[in-house]
């Protein structure tokens, strides 16, 4: 029996179908789901999302902002233009346009070139203006409404406050306008980008959109889990309660929790809590997190491990634990603390917005597992 735990997932088509139920009810004002990396909002939009907008007679358009985080507007236009490219020129039809002739009127035996068609005129430069050129052009071609999908939608509030504002005000004005022309759904894993984005007084999206939090998988997930394990293992498989304290150590989050039943398929181990210890203890896993954290100097690897603990970084106590680490000056400044703190965010060893904790969950257990220093 092959063990492809990597196609467990699970569907949810009652959750699409009512956030397309509220786009609909509410014309021009977008839903912004909100949830931490890697909890499956990306797989949702692609596998739930999508077919329920297509059945609903609506087209789907995807765009990751994250492609070109610098220039959001530009990856939001280029998911468009790419749209818009399938909808107009159909790829069966390609090749029949291309080898059609020019065509000519032939008065008085006299043969005259009408020469090509004549076409729109170009799509606006500024990128602000081509967005809305794109959706009216789009939602013509196609026949039909468009469902535009943005992805890591904090991208938006990047860089400087007067950029990330003009950009919301058009993303803003363009939904408005198009209202009867374009649906849109937001998704963020970062709240405070988030925040600043939709929830900011004055700012030009304050409670444009509808925020929701975006549900983690249940135990349906967990159970496909463990009935996957019994058909490789012959009946053989994890308790669920187990399954359930270890995914909610993960942060719900399903790639990470494949990782590990696929580890303990592996090795035919059922019992959660010592596959996960083994899982730890894998050399394949722990060069990575030694590499990362050996890097550190003193302070950030003691002020790591102090927030893998939940301890308040900034408290006095933690600072204290932590000035009698070698090589860490008495009690370190709440100053250097925040610098500290911000290269970890750097190197992605914490959570970039928020209050501070580590990004992965496996290095997160491998560090309360690791000697203070």
């Amino acid at each position: 029996m092959k063990a492809d735990f990597d196609s467990v997932s699970i569907q949810r088509p009652e959750l699409a179908a009512s956030y397309l139920g509220l786009l609909a009810s509410q014309p021009g004002r977008p839903l912004a789901l909100f949830g931490p990396r890697r909890l499956g909002k990306t797989w949702f939009l692609d596998q739930d999302l999508t077919p329920a907008a297509r059945e609903r007679g609506w087209l789907p358009v995807y765009a990751d902002l994250w492609l070109q985080r610098g220039a959001p507007l530009a990856a939001i236009n280029h998911a468009l233009e790419e749209a818009l490219d399938d909808a107009s020129v159909p790829a069966q039809s390609a090749g029949k346009l291309a080898k059609t002739p020019v065509p000519k009127l032939s008065a008085l035996g006299v043969s005259v070139d009408l020469g090509a068609a004549p076409t729109r005129r170009k799509l606006p430069e500024a990128p602000e203006l081509r967005f809305d050129a794109l959706i009216q052009r789009l939602h013509a071609a196609a026949g039909r409404p468009v469902l535009l999908m943005l992805d890591e939608a904090q991208a938006l509030a990047e860089g400087s406050a007067a950029s990330a504002e003009a950009l919301a005000g058009s993303l803003r004005a363009v939904l408005h306008k198009r209202r009867q022309q374009v649906y849109a759904v937001l998704t963020g894993s970062s709240p405070d980008a988030l925040a600043q984005l939709l929830a900011t007084a004055g700012a030009p999206m304050y409670h444009f959109a509808q925020v929701l939090n975006f549900p983690a998988l249940g135990d349906e997930f967990l159970k496909a889990l463990a009935e996957q394990y019994g058909r490789v293992h012959k009946g053989r498989k994890p308790l669920l309660d187990d399954l359930r304290q270890l995914f909610e150590r993960l942060g719900h989050k399903p790639a990470l929790m494949r990782d590990v039943v696929k580890s303990m398929s592996a090795e035919g181990e059922t019992d959660v809590q010592r596959g996960f210890a083994k899982y730890l203890a894998d050399e394949r896993h722990v060069a990575g997190w030694r590499a990362l954290i050996d890097t550190l100097g003193p302070l950030e690897r003691g002020l790591a491990r102090a927030v893998a603990a939940g301890l308040a970084p900034l408290g006095q106590d933690t600072r204290q634990q932590l000035g009698q680490l070698p090589g860490v000056e008495a009690a370190p400044t709440v100053g250097k603390v925040r610098a500290a703190l911000e290269r970890l965010r750097k190197l992605g060893v914490l959570t970039r917005s928020g209050a501070p904790q580590v990004e992965d969950p496996f290095l997160q257990a491998w560090l309360l597992g690791r000697p203070p220093v």
